[in-house]
Parts: C-alpha cells; sequence; structure tokens
C-alpha cells in the first residue's frame, strides 16, 4: 500500500518558490516587465524547453543564468511557473481567451500534461466562446500538430456551421493560407456556389479600390482580383454548378478565369459526356456512410429506373438534414429536426457488419400526432440495403402494402422510436436513447415491404446514420 502526499509536497514546492534565497536562475518576461527567480534542477526535470535553454548560457559571476522570454505576458509566466513547482492551476476566474493564450504558451514551454488538459478544458467548457471565435483558434492552430483535440473541434465546427464561418464579421480578414484550407476540404455543407460567391467577396474586401459598381471594372481591375484569387480559384467546384449558379454567379466575373476554364464548363453544362481539358474536381464530401456512386443508385430507384443510371451525374440534390454524429442518436432529434421534411431518404450504418441499410419517404415526417401513432399511405416508398456498404448487388425492397409503408410515431414515445417504414425496417432506443447504445434496431421479413433487406433479422445497433432531402436537380427537371 503506498501512502500519498502530493498535497503537502506542491506546498512545498511552491514555498520554495517563493524562497528567494537559493535561487540560481533568472527569467526575464516581455521586455524585461517583470523578473521571475527559479531553480534550474526543478526547471530542467519539469520542462524539455528550459533543460535545452540552461544548457545553452553560460552563468554569470554569481553562478546565476538568465533567461529571456519576450512571447509571454508576466501574468501568464506567474502561472506557469507556480504549475511547474506545484503542479496546480486555478482557472476558476479566468477569462477564455486567457485560457486560450495560456494553452498556447505551455505549448510553447512543452509542458505536455498541462497543455493537453487545457485544450481539454476549452473543449468541454468553452465550445460556445470557440464556436463564435473560430477564425481566431483555428488561426492559431493551423498547421501546428500540438493540437489535435482542437483541430478535431474545429473540423466539427466547419461540417455543422459552415454558413456561420463564412458570415463571420471577420472572414474578410482570414489570411490566404486559411482560406485556401477550407476551400480544399471536400466536407462543406454549403453549395458550391455559395462557396464562390464568399470567395469573390474575400477577394474585392481585399482590395478596396475595386469600383462598387462591377460594370465599371476596367481590365487593370480584372487582374487585380485575378491576381488576389490565384490560389483560391483552382479549388471551386466549378463543373458541379447548375446552369443557373453559372450564369448568374459565375459569368459576371468569368475574365478573372482562365478562357481554357470558362471554355470548359460551358461545354460541360451542354453535355456532361463532352471530354474537357480542366481538371474536374470531385463534389465536396456530402456523407460520412454513402458514396456519390450510392447516391446515384438510390436516385434510380426513387425514379421507378429498372436500371441503374449510367451517368456520373446524380439527377437528384442530397441535402443533408441530419446526421448522427454531428446532431446526436436520440430517436426525439430525429423528430424535431425531420418533422415536415418531405423526400428524405434515412441512411444507417450497422455495427460491427458495415452494412448500410435505408428507407426512401415521399411524404413529410410528423411529430404532432399527441395520442396515437399513425401510418401514413405511399406507394412510392422503398427499403434497401448494401452489404458490406458495397454498391453492387444492393437489396431494394419496394413497399407492398401502401397504407402502411410509413409510420409517424406519437409524442410521448418519440424519445425511444425514430424512423419507421412500415416494421420492416425501424431504428428505435428503448433504454439509453440512443441508436448506437441499444440493440434496439430492427429489420423484419415482408411484413409490409416486398423482402427483407437484411439475411438476419437480429436485433442491432448503428455507427452513425443521415438523413438527406432529395430534390431533382435544376439541370434534370422532369419533362
Amino acid at each position: 500500500m503506498a501512502l500519498k502526499f502530493f498535497d503537502k509536497l506542491s506546498q512545498n514546492f511552491i514555498e520554495l518558490l517563493n524562497d528567494k534565497d537559493d535561487y540560481n536562475v533568472i527569467i526575464e518576461v516581455k521586455n524585461m516587465e517583470k523578473s521571475f527567480t527559479a531553480h534550474s534542477n526543478i526547471l530542467k526535470y519539469r520542462s524539455s524547453y528550459f533543460r535545452r535553454e540552461l544548457e545553452t548560457i553560460h552563468s554569470n559571476e554569481n553562478n546565476i543564468k538568465t533567461i529571456t522570454e519576450s512571447r509571454i505576458s508576466a501574468q501568464i509566466f506567474e502561472i506557469i511557473l507556480k504549475y511547474i513547482y506545484g503542479g496546480i492551476i486555478n482557472l476558476e476566474n479566468a477569462e477564455t481567451r486567457f485560457i486560450l493564450d495560456l494553452m498556447f504558451a505551455t505549448n510553447e514551454f512543452e509542458l505536455v500534461e498541462l497543455t493537453n488538459k487545457l485544450e481539454t478544458h476549452l473543449i468541454d467548457t468553452k465550445a460556445s466562446w470557440l464556436k463564435k471565435h473560430f477564425y481566431l483558434v483555428y488561426r492559431s492552430i493551423f498547421g501546428k500538430n500540438n493540437f489535435k483535440k482542437l483541430e478535431n473541434f474545429c473540423n466539427d465546427i466547419f461540417i455543422k456551421y459552415t454558413h456561420h464561418i463564412f458570415e463571420a464579421d471577420d472572414f474578410t480578414s482570414l489570411p490566404e493560407s486559411l482560406l485556401v484550407s477550407l476551400l480544399k476540404r471536400d466536407d462543406s455543407q454549403m453549395k458550391e456556389v455559395e462557396i464562390w460567391d464568399y470567395v469573390i467577396k474575400w477577394g474585392i474586401a481585399r482590395n478596396p479600390t475595386l469600383p462598387t459598381n462591377l460594370g465599371e471594372w476596367s481590365e487593370e481591375n480584372i487582374i487585380t482580383l485575378k491576381t488576389t484569387l490565384q490560389q483560391c480559384l483552382p479549388y471551386i467546384r466549378y463543373f458541379h454548378l447548375s446552369a443557373n449558379e453559372v450564369r448568374d454567379s459565375i459569368k459576371p466575373y468569368k475574365r478573372i478565369l482562365d478562357k481554357q476554364l470558362w471554355k470548359d464548363i460551358n461545354h460541360h453544362l451542354l453535355s456532361h459526356k463532352r471530354r474537357v481539358k480542366s481538371v474536374i474536381l470531385p463534389p465536396r464530401y456530402f456523407s460520412t456512410i454513402i458514396s456519390e456512386g450510392h447516391a446515384i443508385e438510390i436516385s434510380t430507384w426513387i425514379d421507378h429506373n429498372t436500371t441503374a443510371n449510367a451517368s456520373t451525374n446524380n439527377p437528384y440534390g442530397f441535402e443533408l438534414i441530419l446526421r448522427g454524429s454531428r446532431d446526436g442518436f436520440s430517436p426525439q432529434i430525429f423528430w424535431d429536426i425531420c418533422h415536415g421534411q418531405a423526400n428524405t431518404v434515412v441512411v444507417a450504418k450497422v455495427n460491427i457488419t458495415d452494412e448500410i441499410i435505408g428507407g426512401y419517404n415521399p411524404l413529410a415526417w410528423d411529430n404532432s400526432n399527441t395520442i396515437d401513432s399513425k401510418c401514413i399511405e405511399t406507394s412510392d416508398s422503398f427499403i434497401f440495403s448494401f452489404k458490406n456498404g458495397i454498391i453492387h448487388n444492393p437489396i431494394l425492397s419496394r413497399v407492398k402494402n401502401p397504407k402502411d409503408a410509413i409510420l409517424n410515431v406519437c409524442k410521448n414515445e418519440q424519445n425511444k422510436h425514430g424512423p419507421y417504414f412500415g416494421y420492416d425496417f425501424c431504428m428505435r432506443s428503448l433504454n439509453s436513447n440512443n441508436f448506437t447504445l441499444d440493440n434496439d434496431c430492427f429489420c423484419r421479413p415482408s411484413y409490409f415491404y416486398e423482402k427483407p433487406i437484411r439475411k438476419s433479422s437480429d436485433y442491432f445497433s448503428i455507427v452513425d446514420y443521415e438523413v438527406f432531402k432529395v430534390n431533382r436537380s435544376i439541370n434534370n427537371t422532369k419533362k
């Protein structure tokens, strides 16, 4: 049995820090704003940074070494020094920006334990502030490898709140390198034309002398904007824009594009099968579960086609309205977000097997039933599965009893029961209110749909699920 007395040990070392008799190191902070005394052995064993610094500094005639730190305030360094000696830090009344600056300072001094703790503290308790000051945080950690938790947090914020980030007041002050890093990302939920509009806004803000009326722009003005945006323009997905979007948003600024690119954009709009010389970037990644190929296959079923769509361009747009890993896995969240949404596709990845299962509901989900759950009638719904997530040989099962195609669960059951496609594909969580924790989801054989979509009728949990609102693209409107 080990008896531990860390509190007393910490207290004694703090007393040693305050004892001015035996120090052999002086740390001068922020242009000699304040000086601190310390002991080399403690600094060396608590921080590899100080170990290296002390090895390169010669002692004076009194055997004292002096370290100069110009990158940090005296207030922050005093907290760090007390942590080095006593292992204690008090954040009770500290402002969030101060904690963020403190974390960056502890990283500079290679105090890994404290840096990690502060990073976790910020994410767990200051998430709303971090979201509001996204650019400050993102700019501070950009290109660094020591803040993976914050990096993942920023990535999640970007996916969830892309519009808010681009609409922020300080968007136009974003450094070019950071804007390019955002444009390179494939997981934005914004429309490509909106991204284009914000890039133009950023470029014009960088050149305040440009005329406000585009019709008054000279060739020199065009060259100015083109030069400003030369690192950004290659990352726009031009070939995934509609004809109307190209006409209304791209064409007014076509002179900042290379002539070959503008020619290829127009050729592509006339026929997607025509070869172009320009690079066609893939569409931005819209799902963590299904690929563009899956979406095209599902679109084929929506159109009641008997053969798969051979085109690489989906006739439908899949707009993400819910992602479990982003919005939460409670059944109630499904009813809150999807209420009133029609033409939706639900997809889920089954735990362990990696099967993808899902269903299409052409009617609106309704969370307003107060007494009884109600079935709604449609002959156009279907359920499906992709074994191991592979597109080939999927199972498609269309509704055979239209009156019981979709079940809208009553209010007092919505905290346990999510989407129901008859009783053939159902998502629910009876104990933990979390689809990923309870093995309560199920696919049953041929109640109201043509055939079972899983060989096994066992109950299962899911890894993640998504709901998409499906709309026919402007260029593919039915005639």
